[in-house]
């Protein structure tokens, strides 16, 4: 058997940090030292490995080919660590942290989360939003939760619900006698609201692919309002200022308790979905699997209870 390497252990912590931060004096401060003890230890570790890590400027460094290389492979294998030490830690320490959406966090996850804490009080939850992919090992994240075709390579990636879109409005606006909504026709008469996510991509449906399937003409489908994200375009759609492509389980709550209503009932499938994305080999960490298992039974009662309506 080859004997192993006597691991310059601290000089890797020290070079990760600093590669991942590109800068001595933040990874100092992740580390709690100081930056020249960071510098030093890069450069025991550089000669130790024989070879430069990083080109140094008056105020910058940059990684060397050789140093993006190893930094690379030392992120897998830190990531690696988190996780074995995750799975052997005491339960009183298995806090969670999840990745999502604003719009899946406010609209799907907020109103059902009191489930989850009833079931599982021992666990407690930071829940943190964004739209940019998750970086599992720098942000440790345990589960994030994304809108899109599903293709995160090198992640452990299953379908938690799919989002079909359909128009919703508040329910004032149905009953506007001056400007009624009965027919798709009527929309002429009604502010369109946008969401920025869905311009330009694929497969997923905005107002000209909706008014199109309903055979709709000589309505602008780009007028009115466009929105940096569905959550404000369905909060406008809420407060009456006009009609929404809602997508079916961000819309859901809304609809239940009364705040939006379908006027129409065409609804469009979508090329993107709602994912569960990990890291590979995450499903061990047993506070993570907890919580993508209430995951999946709440997407399957909602299914269940889109079915019987």
């Amino acid at each position: 058997m080859k004997p192993r390497h006597p691991v310059p252990l601290n000089a890797l912590r020290a070079f990760e940090a600093a590669a991942r931060c590109r800068s001595f004096q933040e990874a100092a401060a992740q580390l709690f030292v100081t930056p020249a003890a960071v510098s030093h230890q890069v450069k025991r570790l550089e000669a130790y490995l024989g070879v430069r890590l990083f080109h140094r400027g008056h105020r910058s460094i940059e990684l060397t080919g050789e140093g993006a290389n190893l930094a690379a492979s030392l992120g897998e294998l830190f990531g690696l660590l988190d996780l074995a030490l995750d799975r052997v830690a005491a339960p009183a320490a298995a806090d969670l942290r999840v990745s999502t959406m604003e719009s899946f966090a406010a609209k799907w996850l907020a109103p059902r989360l009191h489930r989850f804490h009833r079931a599982h009080p021992e666990l407690k939850l930071r829940i943190e939003t964004g739209n940019e992919h998750a970086d599992f090992v720098r942000d440790g994240i345990d589960v994030a939760i994304r809108y899109g075709a599903g293709a995160y390579p090198g992640l452990s990636v299953e379908p938690l619900m799919q989002a079909p879109a359909f128009p919703v409005c508040a329910p004032s606006l149905c009953e506007d006698a001056a400007a009624p909504l009965q027919r798709p026709q009527d929309l002429r008469r009604h502010t369109l609201l946008h969401d920025e996510g869905a311009v330009g991509r694929a497969g997923v449906p905005d107002w000209r692919a909706w008014l199109q399937a309903a055979d709709v003409g000589r309505i602008d489908a780009g007028r009115g309002p466009l929105f940096a994200s569905i959550y404000l375009a369905q909060e406008a759609a809420v407060a009456g200022h006009g009609v929404a492509l809602g997508l079916a389980p961000l819309v859901a709550e809304d609809l239940l308790r009364g705040r939006l209503v379908r006027p129409f009932a065409l609804s469009l499938g979508n090329a993107y979905a709602f994912w569960i994305v990990r890291r590979p080999g995450a499903d061990a960490h047993p506070a993570g699997e907890a919580f993508c298992r209430w995951l999946r039974e709440e997407a399957a009662a909602m299914d269940g209870a889109a079915d019987a309506s």
